[in-house]
């Protein structure tokens, strides 16, 4: 599955397709910024989800600086992955989150290598990732792209330098 890994930006064709598997297969909170709503997914927690995402609809040059992209295998959305510029020159920062059916076949590993090249195109020479030292998910694959991980606690703080 690994193997046929893309990376689309989210717009109103694959928004829905990325809302029902974050419904089906994912916590609100692991998919989005808190809101006040009733609890799980709710109609105004999927409005809220769609108007997060919507607001990034203008990308790295828009009013969020944050593109997001759908993470494709084969023909499913099983995620989103994102890329946001920050206040310092030629650096961005990222965060994905996976449907719980593609967790564990490599499909965050293949997003973020795509990732990593959108990273290259737009002129960014390093990206950073912000996680818990409870994520062994996102560390494995934070590792296995070549990140240096530092540890503050419970904070941990990747960075990837893109030397091309």
């Amino acid at each position: 599955m690994a193997g046929d890994v893309r990376l689309t930006p989210v717009n109103e064709e694959t928004l829905e397709p990325l809302l029902s598997v974050a419904a089906a297969e994912a916590e609100p909170d692991e998919v989005m910024p808190p809101v006040e709503a009733p609890a799980g997914w709710s109609q105004a927690r999927r409005e809220a989800f769609r108007e997060f995402h919507r607001a990034s609809f203008g990308g790295l040059d828009g009013p969020t600086r944050t593109v997001m992209f759908a993470i494709h295998a084969g023909d499913e959305v099983v995620g989103m992955i994102r890329m946001s510029r920050t206040d310092t020159p030629g650096s961005v920062e990222t965060g994905m989150w996976l449907g719980r059916s593609a967790r564990g076949q490599g499909i965050g590993m293949a997003a973020l290598q795509a990732l990593l090249d959108e990273a290259v195109r737009s002129g960014a020479s390093r990206v950073v990732a912000n996680t818990t030292s409870g994520n062994g998910a996102a560390l494995a694959v934070l590792s296995r792209c070549g990140a240096v991980l530092r540890s503050d606690g419970s904070a941990v703080r990747a960075e990837l330098r893109l030397d091309c």
